[in-house]
């Protein structure tokens, strides 16, 4: 199955996902206080709100001009290293994103592994570290996997179970950064909440299309 999708799919995908932060913000601060400050929800609906505002505000109907601003409207949100983190993300989608008014499958993908890569470099962290990148990574993955199918659909839905399963399976690490660090085994069995967060985004770009 061969589709695109333009501007106004990636937006809906984008609000979908600001959406799924809105609806569980505060589950996901409850997450937080058991392995960090119990700040992480409120933290990422600030940055989420801007990907919100900055859709509203945008002038055109490009996206690579619209993942730049989101990028600098993410790091501009106070909360420790959610913003930079994300923003890093939103800044290697707009530099991937080239000039195209659609997006395939295997645009959309190189899109997503442009900004996970330059998330990678700003994190430095890996699969088991119990960060957000438990379920960027999988659902890279997943995504590379997919794309020669040219189905975004399944693309999508397959990258969420990923960064699902990933999120999940964060219960079982000690945490290589942040506060967390500090606490040693006393994290283990709790889920990371930057993963979690990083799944539900996901959920919602599936869900959007």
């Amino acid at each position: 199955m061969s589709e695109t999708i333009s501007y106004p799919q990636v937006c809906q995908m984008l609000l979908a996902a600001v959406e799924q932060i809105r609806a569980n913000h505060e589950q996901l601060s409850r997450l937080d206080a058991a392995v960090g400050d119990g700040d992480h929800g409120s933290t990422i609906l600030r940055c989420m709100e801007a990907v919100s505002k900055a859709i509203a505000d945008a002038p055109g109907n490009e996206l690579k001009p619209l993942l730049a601003k989101i990028s600098w409207d993410v790091m501009d949100c106070d909360g420790g290293s959610t913003g930079p983190l994300l923003g890093s993300w939103f800044m290697g989608m707009s530099a991937a994103a080239g000039e195209a008014a659609e997006l395939d499958c295997t645009a959309l993908v190189a899109m997503m592994n442009g900004g996970i890569l330059k998330l990678a470099k700003q994190s430095r962290a890996v699969v088991g570290d119990k960060t957000m990148m438990d379920a960027f990574l999988p659902a890279l993955d997943a995504l590379l996997a997919a794309a020669p199918s040219g189905d975004i659909r399944l693309a999508l839905r397959q990258a969420a179970a990923a960064a699902a399963e990933g999120a999940e399976a964060t219960k079982q690490f000690r945490a290589k950064f942040g506060r967390a660090r500090n606490l040693g085994e006393r994290v283990i069995g709790h889920v990371d909440p930057g993963a979690v967060s990083v799944s539900l985004i996901f959920k919602g770009f599936s869900e959007a299309l």
